[in-house]
């Protein structure tokens, strides 16, 4: 369907951070999380510890490695930060995948101060038990959405990001302690996963399983697809790349039409599509109109240049690193204002945060 071939990972790259250590994998029951566990524990850990918020989810996991002694399951919160400390020191833990967040878009509109309180304070909780624990790498999986976002979800992984920066380069903004960190902070930034949770990919193949028709909301709307093993495997070879506020891209081919990928779908399905061309088609591709916040392309990469790694798929973008002065203040309000149920001042210090946001933001109180 994305009419490439499969990406092939360096073994040496997939080792180098993995073996031997001990790593924790935050939602390691979600799409990414889960398959970063399926390839890490090949990869020979010390330990494998799967956390993850939804007991479902969690439990699907670990039945994959119900003999497996080298791997914890704990069902626990990201953002609860003393939790965060107690594991991270209990398991003398060495490397972190922080997978877990709220990605829907839709969902995190209408949900925006959940969605906040997710994406940017299990960031927060992370980095700062990971400072005080000495955790040789963090990496954040952030998205494509966070680059210029229209949408709450975007612009909370945007955040995400800030924060994840300025733990690498000066923690003092949140934790002034006169501690030397020794923690690299680093994020991986790709797009849409093939076959993930709320991709395109399962909804068109139920709605193709019953008639149609196929849903889109623009025909000119593209994304950039990977497979979910292609996406973790770079992940993990971008984990021992880096060194400390590296922002990681993942070169993920070129842009995919929906409207083509719907209209592929349908053929490897044996059936046609119907239009005014083809009324004897089987199934109809319908647009319905873009959503709020929904771009008709996204991009991975703010105003900068990207270099290559050693890897030839995966590049480090040369970005300026975010300077706040009132970073930790103004996150403190965000926090009070989410935990008050204050929409109005919670979006309004999201967008002082996260500036390239702020357009948005006047027409979406008026929305709400």
């Amino acid at each position: 369907m994305l009419g490439r071939d499969k990406i092939s990972p360096n073994k040496d790259l997939l080792y180098s951070s993995i073996k031997n250590n001990v790593v924790l994998i935050t939602g390691g029951g979600g799409s990414i999380g889960s398959e970063l566990c399926r390839q890490i524990i090949n990869l020979e850990p010390k330990k494998l510890i799967i956390m993850d918020l939804s007991e479902e989810k969690l439990y699907l996991i670990s039945q994959e490695f119900i003999n497996n002694d080298n791997i914890e399951v704990l069902l626990g919160n990201a953002v609860d930060m003393n939790y965060l400390d107690y594991i991270f020191s209990y398991y003398n833990v060495d490397v972190i995948f922080h997978a877990a967040s709220y990605k829907h878009v839709p969902i995190v509109e209408s949900n925006p101060l959940q969605g906040l309180k997710n994406n940017v304070f299990s960031t927060l909780a992370v980095c700062k038990a990971a400072y005080f624990n000495d955790i040789k790498k963090v990496i954040l999986i952030s998205t494509d959405k966070a680059v210029r976002p229209t949408n709450v979800m975007g612009a909370s992984k945007r955040l995400a990001e800030i924060i994840m920066q300025t733990f690498a380069v000066s923690p003092a903004y949140f934790v002034d302690d006169g501690k030397e960190s020794k923690t690299a902070f680093s994020m991986v930034r790709f797009g849409n996963v093939l076959d993930s949770s709320g991709s395109v990919v399962p909804l068109f193949r139920k709605q193709i399983s019953i008639g149609g028709p196929i849903t889109l909301t623009h025909k000119k709307i593209n994304r950039f697809f990977m497979t979910i093993p292609e996406a973790s495997e770079l992940v993990i070879q971008a984990s021992s790349l880096a060194k400390g506020g590296d922002v990681f891209l993942l070169d993920m081919g070129d842009p995919v039409y929906i409207f083509d990928l719907a209209e592929k779908m349908i053929r490897l399905s044996g059936l046609t599509v119907k239009s005014d061309q083809k009324l004897d088609g089987d199934i109809e591709i319908k647009v319905t109109g873009l959503r709020p916040g929904e771009k008709l392309y996204e991009e991975l990469i703010i105003n900068a240049e990207s270099e290559k790694t050693i890897h030839p798929l995966i590049y480090r973008a040369k970005e300026e690193i975010t300077k706040m002065e009132e970073l930790s203040n103004k996150i403190n309000y965000l926090e009070h204002y989410i935990n008050s149920n204050n929409r109005n001042d919670s979006l309004k210090i999201l967008s002082e945060l996260v500036p390239e946001w702020k357009n948005n933001y006047i027409g979406y109180l008026n929305k709400k």
